[in-house]
């Protein structure tokens, strides 16, 4: 059979859509693993970014920490998480927020300090004070190159959440990891697919969430 074979089989299999097992549990335990990488990532990187980026101080920093965050493997940080904690939630979110940070921490710095200083400037000569100037002068200007960030990461994360079937939790991959042992390459290739139509459904939200939120002026820009 062929991969069109495999995925046409995987989803007209109705055992599929229901029970413990079934796709709209995998995808709500997937989403639910990605959606909290996520959100403990941004509650690290933005401020952190945001304010580097504001002050213009630490930007080396940033770059040795996000070129060796980058450098470490997730699934070989996973497995070590496991032997020094067990298994559970918390080893697959460290691995998963670890690779989400940089992207969204180095985006935002870059993002802040690319702001054209002549508004910032004038703001200041107005009084402002700097956390206004932060929150209203530099980020709506940043938003854009902020939310690639974000999307960058959400991305890795979502094809990377496949790890937490390693450690017996749900999610897709848990189809890739079983049909993987069990040799039925109609579930790894359905989970594969899965995963991928995930990771387009995200970069989809964040281009509406783009349109949104940017003003149009700045996506004109």
């Amino acid at each position: 059979m062929n991969v069109l074979n495999f995925v046409n089989a995987f989803f007209s299999d109705s055992a599929h859509w229901h029970g413990y097992d079934g796709i709209p549990q995998r995808l709500l335990e997937h989403v639910q693993y990605a959606a909290l990488a996520l959100a403990l990532a941004a509650a690290i990187g933005l401020p952190v970014g945001l304010l580097t980026g504001h002050t213009g101080r630490g930007g080396n920093a940033l770059a040795f920490i996000a070129t060796a965050a980058r450098a470490l493997p997730s699934f070989g940080l996973l497995v070590l998480i496991v032997i020094m904690m067990g298994f559970g939630l918390l080893p697959v979110m460290i691995p998963l927020v670890i690779l989400a940070v940089p992207p969204i921490l180095v985006t935002t710095y870059e993002a802040v300090r690319t702001v054209d200083p002549s508004p910032v400037d004038a703001a200041r000569g107005m009084g402002m004070h700097e956390s206004r100037i932060l929150f209203q002068v530099e980020l709506p200007v940043a938003l854009p190159l902020i939310l690639s960030g974000l999307r960058s990461a959400a991305i890795q994360i979502v094809s990377t959440a496949t790890i937490a079937a390693y450690v017996s939790l749900g999610g897709l991959g848990r189809y890739i990891v079983d049909g993987l042992y069990q040799r039925d390459y109609e579930k790894v290739v359905g989970g594969a697919t899965l995963v991928a139509v995930l990771a387009l459904v995200t970069l989809a939200v964040f281009w509406a969430v783009g349109r949104l939120a940017v003003s149009p002026g700045v996506r004109r820009r």
